[in-house]
């Protein structure tokens, strides 16, 4: 393996990244929405829908695949974050387990590169800055023990969110 860190930020459009696999913050239809979730929907074609149709939903803190049809992607990794209601109510447990369950889905499926992006923070209000050091933490501890996948993007839409990834990973490689 190259000397590139396995955690990288990038800033831009998800459906747009040429990784084997990009996590969609989905809803627990699956059948897409608004924010990434209708992007991803849009950029991936009618197909994307038809699959997600047999899937029969996905339950909050758990992941399911499909294909990824028009997009660069192999894959889509739908996960099901946590809407925040104040953090009393396993907001943090469930929101590590959309990253702990997509790895170990993409792992599964002999994805080396994985994109997520910053999953329960648009519309489900949770706090950007804890659901980023949950993020980052989560995904450190799995690939820490595992050699796949071998990258891992956070793809931030704004600037400002991509700032505090880059942060909470420098923290990390320092500490």
């Amino acid at each position: 393996m190259n000397d590139r860190p396995r955690i990288q930020v990038h800033t831009g459009d998800i459906t747009k990244l040429a990784v084997d696999a990009i996590v969609n913050a989905a809803n627990t239809s699956l059948l897409g929405g608004g924010g990434v979730d209708g992007a991803i929907h849009r950029a991936a074609g009618r197909e994307l829908e038809f699959e997600c149709r047999m899937l029969n939903g996905c339950k909050v803190g758990e992941a399911k695949i499909t294909k990824g049809y028009e997009l660069p992607a192999r894959y889509v990794i739908h996960t099901v974050g946590p809407v925040w209601q104040g953090g009393g109510k396993g907001e943090a447990e469930l929101l590590a387990s959309c990253y702990i369950r997509s790895l170990e889905l993409a792992t599964a499926n002999d994805c080396r590169t994985v994109a997520f992006p910053a999953i329960s923070t648009g519309v489900y209000r949770y706090p950007k800055d804890e659901a980023t050091q949950i993020a980052v933490d989560t995904v450190s501890t799995f690939i820490e023990k595992r050699t796949m996948p071998e990258a891992v993007t956070f793809c931030c839409f704004d600037d400002q969110t991509a700032e505090l990834y880059r942060q909470a990973v420098a923290a990390l490689r320092k500490g």
